[in-house]
């Protein structure tokens, strides 16, 4: 083993130890700063289940949307990110500690996907956002079978989630956020496609969350506005 690995390990071993504390304050932060700065309500918390394989589904507006999400449910939140933020020493500490592993975006990362299914596997809550990359927008951009892949190998239920006004609050290319009004809301979940179904089928089913994220973007669009 060189300097280089184990460096990396020493790096894993010490997120491993200190996640959930990390973890657990960022969650706290959030809950008690951001969510009252963005004047945040939600709507169908119930709908997360409190144990086993979930995929928790997001439309993607902004860098917010992950920091936001955190404070719905005691479970802790596993997540996909881009591989560049592992590049900087300090940041990838903390987001190894969040539960955070990379992903190559213009790739097809097959180790990225054994990761997530791995974690699934394991009974975990995993973020991943169906649309790729963030959009601008209330309609949903196109989503890819990925999540119904993972979904089906796993059996993992898939929960739809509306988030409206983190794009406003903090766009492309903002240092900032504003205080902008937040609402999220949560879908009923989604039950797995068949585990060696046809592509048409997971085609499908894609469709499928695509029409519930949309119904639950909406809904939260109009609260947002209210």
């Amino acid at each position: 083993m060189d300097a280089a690995d184990r460096q990396e390990r020493a790096r894993r071993v010490n997120a491993a130890w200190t996640a959930p504390l990390v973890y657990g304050a960022v969650r706290g932060l959030v809950r008690i700063l951001l969510w009252p700065y963005f004047r945040t309500r939600t709507v169908g918390r119930q709908h997360i289940p409190a144990d086993g394989p979930v995929i928790l589904a997001p439309v993607h507006r902004s860098n917010l949307d992950s920091l936001m999400l955190s404070p719905l449910m005691r479970r802790r939140l596993r997540a996909l990110a881009k591989e560049s933020l592992f590049k900087v020493g300090p940041l990838a500490w903390v987001i190894a500690s969040l539960g955070a592993f990379p992903v190559h975006r213009e790739t097809a990362d097959r180790e990225s996907m054994r990761i997530a299914r791995e974690l699934l596997n394991d009974g975990n809550l995993l973020l991943v956002f169906p649309e790729g990359k963030r959009h601008e927008g209330q309609a949903i951009g196109e989503l890819f079978d990925g999540t119904a892949w993972l979904a089906a190998k796993t059996q993992s239920r898939v929960v739809p989630v509306g988030i409206a006004g983190t794009g406003e609050a903090m766009p492309t290319g903002a240092r900032l956020p504003r205080p902008t009004r937040v609402r999220i809301v949560i879908g009923p979940p989604i039950g797995p496609p068949e585990p060696k179904g046809a592509r048409s089928a997971l085609r499908t089913w894609t469709e499928g969350l695509t029409g519930a994220l949309q119904a639950a973007q909406d809904e939260a669009v109009v609260r947002a506005r209210a």
